[in-house]
């Protein structure tokens, strides 16, 4: 799992007039919670983008008065009008504890319904997960290989994962394979186009 390391300095006071002081230093103000407690400490922007701005799942490796904890991106605040992060939350993993944090989704396999002429949609992007610090992982994948033209892969499709659980409702379409239109006027679904079952769609619905 990828890992950021932050170099961040404690702070003494907090509020909000010591965080727009911060900010007029060039920092920002964060804070990190662990055992119902909460240390506040501020990083430089550049120490606090690659664990931000990113696509992917990451640990945040916070060193703070010759300490480092192990945390993950809770919360980030941004200014309304010029999207400058002005406050981010971290969470420390302790031991034994379990929390709630949206990974990526990732596929395998190419579909059968992209090598029929049909085009992947994703639906869904990231996956919200309850676990614990053990069995964490950076993303969620599924194998799109027998996915045909029309058929979509939903939340409940997800292989199970050892101490890891999908909070998001099973019949939730993480990807589909729609159909062109010009294999829909060829009569498509008699080469192979699937239709989804009303039922799944009432349920993805719910």
């Amino acid at each position: 799992m990828k890992t950021v390391s932050i170099n961040a300095e404690k702070r003494e006071q907090v509020g909000k007039t010591a965080s727009k002081k911060i900010r007029k230093q060039g920092m920002v103000p964060c804070i990190v919670y662990a055992n119902n407690e909460a240390t506040s400490f501020a990083a430089k922007p550049l120490e606090l983008r690659d664990i931000i701005f990113t696509p992917d799942f990451k640990l945040a490796e916070i060193n703070l008065d010759g300490k480092s904890k192990t945390c993950i991106l809770k919360d980030v605040q941004f200014h309304p009008v010029t999207d400058e992060v002005i406050h981010v939350d971290f969470l420390e993993l302790t031991e034994g504890a379990t929390f709630k944090v949206e990974v990526p989704v990732r596929f395998k396999g190419t579909s059968k319904g992209v090598k029929a002429g049909g085009k992947l949609q994703q639906t869904v992007r990231k996956l919200k997960i309850k676990t614990d610090k053990e069995h964490l992982v950076d993303s969620i994948t599924l194998d799109i290989t027998n996915l045909k033209l029309g058929q979509s892969i939903r939340v409940r499709d997800v292989e199970p994962i050892e101490g890891v659980e999908i909070v998001n409702a099973p019949g939730i379409p993480v990807a589909i394979v729609e159909v062109p239109r010009a294999l829909k006027s060829a009569g498509a679904k008699g080469a192979g186009v699937e239709e989804e079952e009303e039922e799944e769609t009432a349920e993805a619905e719910a």
